[in-house]
């Protein structure tokens, strides 16, 4: 029994050893690749990606993430347990499901774990979201949520989204393709950013409508 906790604790500690300088790595390094992609190339469909600095990438985008997936983004150290509540009170009402993750709790699963998997995966979530938000800084998990997020299929990243739907790089977005890429996030291998309906559309119209709040309150100052 000894020798088995014994065992259990050496694991631990070399998992936390390697997790940290793999966060501590990513802190400066683009992520070459990740689960969902390799899911992508298994799959068949290729990988589409082209990897563009925060300080290059028009502020339009970063204020559609937040205004679409995370309007607390700066303000919270990784969880929004408003958010959280909020989404698991919709949830129990019925309807369409909705979660109640974070831009920070999206980056950690995109650039360390893969999709599905339980209560198991969320435990790493968490602690990988404790990490980046305390390695990284808001910044940098902005910067690689923008690049990681699956924008369509096969497709990665905020610049070779806006390359795929309006044939122009991501250094220059208007409000309107800025929120249309947003609102294809939460389901991206079911939604078009071009020629969008119903719920995408409606989705994407509002999310443009808050570009300008995002930036007129602040709600950005944390990555500017």
């Amino acid at each position: 029994m000894f020798r088995i906790a014994r065992w259990a604790l050496k694991a631990v500690l070399a998992f936390v050893i390697v997790s940290v300088v793999w966060v501590g790595i990513y802190r400066f390094v683009p992520p070459p690749i990740t689960f969902t992609m390799l899911g992508d190339v298994i799959g068949g469909h290729g990988v589409t990606k082209d990897w563009m600095p925060l300080s290059e990438m028009d502020p339009n985008m970063a204020r559609a993430a937040i205004a679409g997936e995370d309007a607390r983004f700066c303000s919270h150290h990784g969880f929004d347990f408003k958010a959280m509540a909020s989404a698991a009170y919709r949830n129990a009402k019925g309807g369409r499901i909705r979660g109640g993750s974070t831009i920070s709790q999206q980056t950690a699963k995109n650039a360390f774990l893969f999709q599905g998997g339980g209560y198991i995966r969320k435990g790493f979530e968490a602690w990988f979201t404790f990490l980046i938000e305390t390695l990284w800084g808001k910044r940098r998990i902005m910067e690689v949520y923008l690049n990681l997020a699956e924008t369509g299929i096969g497709t990665y990243g905020a610049n070779a989204g806006a390359m795929r739907y309006f044939g122009h790089d991501a250094s220059h977005l208007t409000p309107t393709e800025a929120a249309r890429i947003a609102a294809v996030l939460p389901l991206p291998k079911k939604r078009a950013a071009v020629a969008p309906t119903g719920f995408v559309r409606k989705h994407g119209n509002v999310i443009a409508r808050y570009v300008g709040v995002v930036r007129r309150q602040g709600l950005d100052a944390c990555i500017r």
